[in-house]
């Protein structure tokens, strides 16, 4: 067992003559707050991209607990650990809340698909049980009340919690949080803030973040990697990288 949840090593990506991302280098350990940040355009969501099986390395490899996850189809890497949440939210909008949670514990149905389309009796059994766990994980969000609204009418902030609970759903050794304050107002940043600080302790999930909120940033991150037009410009703990000059410049310019 690897003592890294995640490792890249030299991962990259061209289209065709563009180099996207190269040599990006993380060691992200067991529930840390590991922040990914840099400039518009650095390349931050295509490295989560490559690590959930969107696109497929040219270059490198990664590592999910010291298995090789290089090159598996996005459902294959789901089913090994990694689950993420978007910039812009994608929920099922039209489902209820526990609906959204129910598709994301698909990876622990026991149920084959015949089982599930005959509705064997494994398949009510399999989904009572499914069904209180997701209230469970919907209490521990204070969603349990809403469980049977429709996803698109709760406010912006319980939707942000909400993509977070069905990611959790999916039962995940990493976390990928693609700029989870992106559209929040200062009150809703700082209870989204102590969300994901309480997702680490009381899951103790590891989390890999991009946000632009230094604030969030620097409140809730132990490490960070600070990517500059597809490469790394600086990595190390988080106050000693907001500090840096060079960071300073990338993010502000000459």
């Amino acid at each position: 067992m690897s003592q890294w949840v995640l490792e890249t090593q030299s991962l990259g990506i061209s289209f065709g003559g563009l180099k996207a991302v190269q040599d990006v280098n993380l060691q992200v350990a067991p529930q840390a707050l590991y922040g990914l940040i840099g400039p518009n355009g650095a390349g931050k969501t295509t490295v989560f991209n490559l690590l959930t099986g969107v696109y497929r390395p040219t270059a490198g490899r990664f590592f999910l607990e010291g298995e090789d996850l290089t090159g598996r189809s996005t459902v294959e890497i789901s089913h090994r650990g990694i689950a993420r949440t978007f910039q812009n939210i994608r929920l099922f909008s039209n489902l209820s809340v526990i609906d959204n949670v129910l598709v994301g514990m698909g990876n622990s149905s026991p149920c084959t698909l015949a089982e599930s389309i005959l509705r064997l009796p494994r398949f009510y059994t399999s989904e009572k049980k499914l069904r209180a766990a997701a209230r469970e994980l919907l209490d521990v969000f204070g969603l349990d009340e809403e469980r049977r609204t429709v996803a698109s009418n709760l406010p912006y902030g319980k939707q942000r919690k909400l993509e977070i609970a069905r990611a959790l759903a999916t039962g995940p050794k990493l976390l990928l949080l693609d700029e989870p304050a992106a559209g929040m107002n200062p009150q809703e940043t700082a209870e989204l803030t102590e969300t994901i600080r309480f997702v680490r302790d009381h899951f103790h999930m590891t989390i890999l973040l991009i946000e632009h909120d230094m604030s969030l940033v620097s409140g809730l991150c132990d490490e960070l990697t600070v990517l500059n037009f597809g490469t790394t410009l600086m990595q190390g703990k988080t106050a000693e990288v907001l500090h840096s000059p060079e960071v300073i410049k990338a993010y502000l310019g000459d």
